[in-house]
């Protein structure tokens, strides 16, 4: 690969660490590394130790670091156009709409730049479509119980886990939290309540574990959402662009959403997200009534075409087939008491702290991520399967000892 082969960077852990500890807002628990540089799904540290990486920057790095034809999308843009505001055409933010409604069937694309604010996009539209159609008072989203939507005040609102909500108060009003995969709780909530505009759902819940809904329960509920003109978001953050073996992962329910969101691995590092609406909502929002001075800039487009442009068919059944190695590779494991997701999203439930064992995993080079109990697998999508064997192998060694 050729990384580890340079000579690490001059500055020292301690360095890095006074760095961070002085002058970075103090919101995250990191892990102890400082990664300084990345080839494909190796990433190397500071001092020069690789490491296997199943994390991809949480979903984002969709063919990897230092993707040679991601880098060569982006960095002729950079010698082109960096900024000219949304006041103005670009073609990459063009191009990369036509490409995104041409492979979902939506019909419009507004760009921001992370998927809490394509959630926000999402939420604003489904409250004008009602407030257009049926006045000011219909306005309540429902979201699902374990959903987890974002971290600003009003996707915060709609996150339905309790811990989400225990600070920065008051949130933002006008959402109601069902459980999952119950038809009953939904239908007598819209039944009874007639200021509901949206259900917004995660095909799978994330950061609530990778807990996937299950198919019967979303057909019902979209299909009796329609029924009384409630719109149906399909939040597909960390979900789409190939990450469980279809372009996004409502194509696997067999509905047809009103809006979509997406981001993370969407421009393949860069910071973008989207929101997708079909024939039903793509006249909510006019002039003036939205907007971003950043979202759909012409570099974060370039490298999105590049990512959008290789998720074929071909590629697609590798995410499925990498993500059947992976479940059957671990099933019955020791310390592995049960494994969820779909294609290269991937949760372990484990006998051990899901968190002890990635702090260990770490320490012999693979990079696992970890949500609610679970140990939480996002590789790259073209992640090589020998890499994925020892890495994986690597993983549930940790796993059985700890069991």
């Amino acid at each position: 690969m050729g990384g580890a082969d340079e000579a690490p960077s001059p500055i020292s852990a301690p360095s890095y660490k006074e760095l961070d500890t002085t002058y970075i807002a103090h919101t995250y628990g990191r892990f102890d590394v400082c990664f300084e540089k990345g080839d494909g799904v190796l990433l190397y540290d500071t001092m020069g130790k690789e490491y296997i990486d199943l994390g991809s920057g949480i979903g984002v790095t969709a063919f990897g670091s230092g993707d040679a034809l991601w880098q060569q999308a982006v960095i002729h843009q950079v010698k082109r156009l960096n900024h000219v505001s949304n006041l103005y055409h670009t073609l990459p933010q063009a191009t990369l709409a036509e490409k995104l409604c041409q492979k979902t069937g939506m019909k419009k694309v507004f760009f921001s730049n992370s998927g809490a604010e394509a959630n926000e996009c999402a939420i604003k539209a489904a409250r004008k479509y009602s407030a257009d159609r049926y006045g000011d008072e219909r306005t309540t989203v429902v979201t699902l119980v374990n959903s987890f939507h974002g971290r600003t005040i009003t996707t915060l609102a709609a996150t339905g886990q309790d811990v989400f909500h225990q600070h920065f108060h008051p949130f933002t009003k006008g959402f109601a939290h069902v459980p999952a995969n119950d038809f009953d709780a939904f239908k007598q909530l819209v039944d009874s309540d007639s200021s509901i505009c949206a259900i917004m759902m995660e095909m799978i819940q994330g950061e609530g574990g990778v807990m996937p809904l299950n198919a019967g329960y979303v057909k019902q509920v979209a299909d009796y959402a329609a029924a009384h003109d409630i719109l149906v978001v399909v939040d597909e953050v960390q979900t789409g662009n190939g990450r469980t073996g279809t372009l996004y992962s409502y194509m696997q329910f067999g509905i047809a959403p009103d809006i979509v969101s997406t981001a993370k691995g969407l421009a393949g590092g860069l910071p973008m997200g989207a929101t997708m609406f079909n024939d039903k909502t793509e006249g909510v929002l006019d002039a003036g009534s939205h907007g971003s001075t950043f979202g759909g800039n012409p570099i974060c487009a370039a490298g999105a075409i590049s990512v959008i442009d290789r998720i074929d068919d071909a590629l697609l059944r590798e995410v499925k087939a990498k993500g059947r190695y992976i479940r059957e590779a671990l099933t019955g494991a020791p310390g592995v008491l049960s494994i969820s997701g779909m294609g290269l999203m991937v949760g372990i439930e484990t006998t051990a702290d899901a968190k002890t064992i990635a702090k260990e995993c770490l320490n012999r080079g693979v990079v696992v991520l970890t949500a609610k109990n679970k140990v939480r697998l996002l590789p790259a999508l073209n992640i090589p399967r020998d890499t994925l064997k020892k890495a994986v192998g690597i993983l549930k060694e940790v796993i059985g000892e700890m069991a």
